[in-house]
C-alpha cells in the first residue's frame, strides 16, 4: 500500500514556475513508477510526465515536453514536477501516480495508487 500527498500547488501568473512535490508512504517507494497526471473541469484526466524506478527514463506530452520536469528522491520517498513558462491552459487540478511497474507509464489505467491532487491555477 501506498499513500500519496500533494503539495505546491497554487496561484501564478502566466509565464511563471511551481514546483510540485509528492511525497509517498512506504519503504518501497524505489520500486515504483510514477507519474504526473492533471484534470481540468469538464475533462478528461492527462497524462503530464513520467518518471522510472531509476530515476533515468522520463516521459512527456508534447504539450508540456521542455517546460515541465519529473524527477524522483527515492531517499526522501518524493517525486517533483518543476513546471516553467506556465499557460493559462496548464491550469488543473495536478495528480501524483504510483505504479507498482518500474517503468514510466503514460496511460492513467497503469497506475495503482493516487494521491488527492493540488490545484494548479494559471492566470493571464
Amino acid at each position: 500500500q501506498v499513500q500519496l500527498v500533494e503539495s505546491g500547488g497554487g496561484l501564478v501568473q502566466a509565464g511563471g514556475s511551481l514546483r510540485l512535490s509528492c511525497a509517498a508512504s512506504g519503504r518501497t517507494f524505489s520500486r515504483y513508477g510514477m507519474g504526473w497526471f492533471r484534470q481540468a473541469p469538464g475533462a478528461e484526466r492527462e497524462f503530464v510526465a513520467a518518471i522510472s524506478w531509476s530515476g533515468r527514463s522520463t516521459s512527456y506530452p508534447d504539450s508540456v515536453k521542455g517546460r515541465f520536469t519529473i524527477s524522483r528522491d527515492n531517499a526522501k520517498n518524493t517525486v517533483y514536477l518543476g513546471m516553467n513558462s506556465l499557460k493559462p491552459e496548464d491550469t488543473a487540478v495536478y495528480y501524483c501516480a504510483a505504479s507498482s511497474g518500474s517503468g514510466r507509464y503514460v496511460t492513467a489505467a497503469s497506475y495503482d495508487y493516487w494521491g488527492q491532487g493540488t490545484q494548479v491555477t494559471v492566470s493571464s
